[in-house]
C-alpha cells in the first residue's frame, strides 16, 4: 500500500540526487534512509558500517548466498 506524504523540497531534491548515484527510485532512497534511521535509533551503539554490513548479510541470506563460517585457531 502506498501513501502520499508531504516532505520538504530540499529533502526531495537530496533524495532524487542520491537515488541516481545508488540506482534507486526517489521513493526507494527515502525508504532506505528511513530504514537506516530506524536501525540507528534502535541500535545507537552500532557503527553505521556495521549496520550496512548486517543489511547486506540479510539480503545474501535471503538469496542463499551465505557460506558457513569456519573458526580457525
Amino acid at each position: 500500500m502506498t501513501h502520499a506524504v508531504k516532505i520538504s523540497e530540499e529533502l526531495f531534491a537530496n533524495a532524487k540526487q542520491n537515488a541516481k548515484v545508488f540506482h534507486r527510485s526517489t521513493a526507494g532512497q527515502i525508504e532506505y534512509w528511513s530504514k537506516i534511521g530506524q536501525l540507528v535509533e534502535q541500535n545507537p551503539d552500532l557503527p553505521f558500517s556495521f549496520i550496512q554490513e548486517m543489511l547486506l548479510g540479510l539480503e545474501q541470506a535471503k538469496e542463499g548466498q551465505l557460506e558457513e563460517f569456519k573458526f580457525t585457531q
